[in-house]
């Protein structure tokens, strides 16, 4: 992780200083407010502000249920009784606004998630870092026979430290290249007095996709699940299934810890089932026999069954 002295200096500034408000506050994101949490080798997330708990969301719910509500006994399990039935509204209620260091393919596919508010480091008006992201070895995999967008079986290590050494000269040779445009340095030192520089925004199109870039991403809870459910799915790629971890279960545990089991007991780490998928299970629970050829599904969708609940 790369932070900046002058964000060193801000985060001790800003954690020096206490503010008395009326309105919901929790006491577990209050102790790491502003503190950034490491992701890949010189990537962050951190938490600079946000509104609500889940005591907002239990409030909310029953403002718009009512009497509705009366049946569910506590707070605990009002939340669990909106998750398990949908009810997505009332995590409406609460937004977080993260600070999030990320190499720029990652932010490539995290900006499809197109319900957040974002302001991302302008690299027109300034210069990027020198940072860039380097796979570790044991992630350099082979491309997914079976999923063209996906990896499978690491590669030897003859290969993965040939490729890795490719990733690394290359981000390198291009940001001398980006600097020997711009004829500046990061801290705005001109290289050379004689020589002419190239606009910010046309240098930087340079720039390998590892580079790091910044920005505040602003969103509200139902949408920050969804985003965890597509991206903490093992599915996903590595990469930015590394942030969303640290959001998930460093950021919304401490945050909203109902909340938290909730989505994993009813969406995370829940099955949804299709209607052939459905009818199988009966079948293995009625004791029949039941194969690939007269299941009805796809390949693929025989497959992630069965390693789902562990039958042949």
């Amino acid at each position: 992780m790369s932070l900046k002295k002058e964000q060193l200096n801000e985060i001790k500034r800003l954690r020096s200083k206490s503010k008395k408000t009326l309105r919901i506050t929790c006491k577990s994101l209050e102790k790491i407010l502003y503190q950034p949490f490491n992701v890949l080798d010189h990537g962050f997330i951190r938490v600079m502000d946000y509104m609500g708990d889940d005591s907002a969301i239990v409030q909310s719910a029953r403002v718009s249920y009512g009497k509705g509500t009366k049946k569910v006994s506590n707070d605990k399990g009002l939340i669990r009784y909106l998750m398990r039935n949908w009810h997505t509204t009332p995590f409406e209620m609460c937004e977080i606004k993260l600070h999030v260091k990320l190499p720029i393919f990652v932010a490539r596919q995290w900006i499809r998630h197109r319900t957040a508010n974002v302001n991302e480091y302008s690299a027109r008006y300034s210069i990027l870092d020198k940072e860039f992201y380097v796979p570790k070895v044991q992630h350099m995999s082979r491309q997914s026979i079976t999923n063209k967008q996906g990896r499978e079986n690491n590669l030897s290590k003859k290969y993965a430290l040939n490729f890795l050494q490719i990733l690394k000269n290359d981000a390198e040779r291009s940001y001398k290249n980006y600097e020997h445009m711009l004829n500046e340095r990061p801290g705005g030192e001109i290289i050379d007095e004689n020589k002419e520089g190239l606009t910010r925004e046309l240098a930087r199109i340079n720039l390998t996709l590892n580079t790091y870039t910044q920005w505040y991403w602003k969103i509200d809870l139902h949408n920050l699940l969804h985003f965890l459910y597509l991206r903490e799915d093992s599915h996903a790629q590595y990469e930015i299934q590394a942030y969303a971890d640290v959001i998930l279960n460093k950021i919304v545990k401490r945050w909203v810890p109902y909340t938290y089991n909730a989505f994993k007991e009813f969406q995370l780490e829940s099955y949804n089932l299709s209607r052939n998928a459905t009818e199988i299970i009966k079948k293995k629970l009625r004791g029949e026999k039941v194969n690939y050829e007269n299941s009805g599904l796809s390949k693929r969708e025989w497959v992630e069954l069965t390693n789902k609940f562990g039958f042949k």
